[in-house]
């Protein structure tokens, strides 16, 4: 049997409505669409993003700080919403398995992802978290917060946090045990909580560790033959949103990073999506990655999407 790591971002999870109940609806359609792979008899791991859900947790917390009530921690926000989303997913995918007669468990697992502390990262901010906001907004938050806002693909502008390269996931060995064609697994939730080494054990630093990236080094150390990465758009693109866009379908890394060379994907969004599809492609023998939307899951493995293969 095939094993494949799927990585979900978070604005696929929440759109304009922020409350539970629309997040978990939005899930249910993400549900019906894994199913597709479930019935294909896929070996299946889900990492999902928390970018828009962590940004709101935190505004939740600095707006009832108090001395009684202090404001969580980046990484415990993290895990709050691996928690919280995680669950939502637990929920709403076991019973689209149930609803289509696929005897299949869902389970998830708090993750922890290792960086290093001296990742230049934690000086130059890239990874967005949070909600759209106008220019104004952004510039007036930043007054406020000594935070930094960019604009974000022509989206609007979101706050930017560090976001340390990883390098280990603490919890591959317990994915592996959990890991068979009765389970399907979910981890890694917001790139997992970044953690670094403190003595004999770890501690958690103010991050949030890119999500593609860290399905990536998972989907290595666990040994599956496909990383997919799930996205808004059917195909990676060069020269987006202009009129000499091209749809890329099948390319090899070689040319993914003259691509890259030129800054046709940008920080924060697509470029880490690029990185991590390269990266898997080249990591051994046999190993793809697609880059593809949810909507197309149906049809996964006919051609649709961009896959990436080793030079």
């Amino acid at each position: 049997m095939s094993r494949m790591v799927l990585a979900l971002g978070g604005n696929a999870i929440l759109t304009d409505d922020a409350t539970a109940q629309a997040q978990y609806r939005a899930l249910l359609k993400v549900s019906r669409q894994l199913c597709y792979l479930a019935r294909d008899g896929w070996e299946i791991v889900i990492a999902h993003g928390n970018g828009p859900q962590v940004g709101n947790l935190y505004l939740q917390q600095k707006a009832g700080e108090s001395e009684k009530n202090p404001v969580m921690p980046m990484d415990t926000c993290v895990a709050m919403t691996q928690g919280s989303i995680g669950y939502w997913l637990q929920n709403a995918l076991q019973e689209e398995l149930n609803r289509n007669g696929m005897k299949r468990n869902v389970v998830s697992l708090v993750t922890r992802v290792e960086v290093d502390e001296m990742d230049r990262a934690f000086t130059h901010p890239t990874k967005p978290i949070g909600p759209f906001l106008t220019k104004e907004e952004a510039f007036e938050a930043m007054k406020k917060e000594r935070s930094l806002y960019v604009e974000d693909s022509g989206r609007g502008w979101r706050k930017v946090v560090p976001s340390p390269k990883p390098f280990s996931v603490l919890e591959f060995p317990a994915v592996q045990q959990l890991l068979s064609p009765e389970n399907i697994v979910i981890c890694g939730g917001g790139g997992g909580i970044p953690v670094v080494k403190s003595g004999a054990g770890y501690r958690g630093v103010e991050a949030v560790v890119d999500k593609d990236l860290a399905a990536e080094k998972l989907a290595e150390l666990i040994g599956a033959d496909v990383l997919l990465i799930l996205t808004g758009v059917e195909y990676v693109y060069v020269n987006f949103n202009k009129p000499d866009e091209m749809a890329l379908k099948q390319v090899t890394t070689a040319q993914l990073m003259r691509y890259v060379r030129e800054r046709q994907f940008p920080e924060g969004s697509m470029l880490p999506k690029i990185e991590a599809a390269m990266m898997f492609a080249e990591s051994g023998r046999s190993r793809r990655a697609v880059i593809t939307s949810i909507d197309n899951l149906e049809h996964f493995g006919s051609g649709t999407g961009t896959e990436i293969i080793a030079s």
